[in-house]
């Protein structure tokens, strides 16, 4: 089977979004198929364009067995709201134009949303290669941005949520990775045997539990003090402002570090707001290699969401933590999807969003509980390998792309929508 796949995010960029891509393409090279990827240069989490892709409009690279064709985009992921509304419009046609240099042999077509233009981009592709697409819903956008009051004017979340269920209407699949997400998804009018429920995985083989005392550990200069650690993004939803009150109640409390490793649109804002706080420490992006090492070194590892944030988000940081064997620190909307996979594996402890009183509370009881710690880390581990391992989750992603690539292209009559 030969599968193109449409990314706004690739590596060598940095974020859950590039790497679950990419391991979804590599794994499937592995298990027999062809791969082709249309994307733009990197930019996302980068503090310098690679010198190979300096002064490109358009290259060709191979990258895990897959062929990989990028094309410029003006893309810079930009942290203005505006700036970034106009990129996620414009880097669909253009990946949309690039994809017509793929083979003509495309079996289906997949891309990753948001931005919801990269539906519409799959869609025009499908079409040219006479073949279905599925879209892979990561964030559900616009009710994500909604929820956190960053969305306001009636007439664009209108156009919004029309453009949502047209890309929904036109994929032979949509994918999500919870079930709070699916009912979301049928509610805007997909067929419920048309959406997926498959969960982001983890790679449990790159991720395993390790000593803690390691190199990363004497860079950040902690020593053996107990570390609760956040890496990732540090943007609007996140909100890292309960960490920053945690670290400001537990500031006397002797042993503590908290790291945040990372960058986003919220960081110099958290960095000024955490001024005198000598129990937290502010680490650039790490890059992937590294993030095995940045779990091990921590004691436990934050999961944050706003209290804003009322769609079922599931945080890929959370299965990598539990792969890594650390007891998780969840301060999400209690009603979520993730909160859920925590009881369910009992791998650490779940407190009310936006709460630090409830967070600092939860980071003393692990902290004066070494073998709490330790039976949560196994928990997690073990749920993970059990339920989020990289090939068993690929796996169904390509019964999915096999049984679309099967259907027939032609006329939704009663939509009136091209299928």
């Amino acid at each position: 089977m030969h599968v193109l796949i449409l990314s706004h995010y690739w590596p060598p960029e940095i974020g859950a979004s590039s790497h679950l891509t990419y391991e979804l393409g590599e794994t499937l090279v592995r298990l027999g198929n062809r791969v082709t990827v249309v994307t733009g240069m990197p930019s996302y989490n980068m503090k310098a364009l690679p010198p190979q892709y300096e002064g490109r409009f358009r290259m060709e690279e191979s990258m895990g067995g897959m062929r990989v064709l990028r094309i410029a985009t003006g893309s810079v992921h930009a942290r203005s709201r505006l700036r970034r509304g106009l990129e996620h419009l414009l880097v669909g046609p253009l990946y949309a134009w690039r994809a017509l240099d793929a083979e003509t042999d495309v079996d289906v077509v997949y891309t990753v949303s948001p931005p919801l233009t990269m539906g519409v981009a799959a869609w025009i592709a499908a079409r040219r290669f006479g073949t279905r697409c599925c879209l892979g819903v990561q964030d559900l956008f616009p009710q994500n941005a909604i929820d956190l009051g960053l969305l306001s004017n009636r007439w664009v979340i209108s156009a919004f949520e029309a453009l949502e269920r047209f890309v929904y209407r036109v994929a032979g699949a949509v994918t999500v990775h919870s079930e709070g997400n699916k009912v979301h998804v049928v509610a805007r009018g997909k067929s419920a045997d048309e959406v997926h429920s498959l969960p982001n995985w983890v790679d449990t083989e790159a991720i395993q539990p390790a000593p803690r005392l390691n190199a990363f550990r004497q860079e950040a200069g902690v020593g053996d003090e107990f570390v609760v650690s956040f890496a990732g993004t540090m943007g609007w939803s996140q909100g890292l402002d309960v960490v920053v009150e945690s670290a400001r109640i537990l500031k006397n409390e002797p042993g503590l570090v908290f790291l945040m490793i990372g960058d986003g649109a919220g960081r110099a804002q958290l960095e000024q707001r955490a001024r005198g706080l000598a129990n937290l420490r502010f680490l650039p992006m790490q890059p992937k290699e590294k993030y095995a090492s940045v779990l091990a070194a921590s004691d436990a590892c934050l999961v944050t969401l706003r209290p804003e944030v009322a769609t079922p988000v599931v945080p890929s940081k959370l299965l990598t933590i539990m792969a890594a064997g650390r007891p998780v620190l969840a301060s999400v909307p209690l009603g979520g999807d993730a909160p859920e996979i925590v009881r369910q594996s009992d791998c650490g402890l779940v407190v009310p969003p936006g709460d630090p009183i409830a967070l600092a509370e939860a980071i003393r009881k692990l902290k004066q509980n070494p073998e709490l710690t330790r039976a949560q880390s196994e928990r997690g581990r073990a749920f993970a390998e059990q339920r989020f391992s990289r090939p068993a989750c690929v796996r169904e992603f390509e019964s999915v792309f096999r049984k679309i690539a099967k259907q027939p292209v032609g006329l939704t009559v009663s939509a009136g929508l091209p299928r």
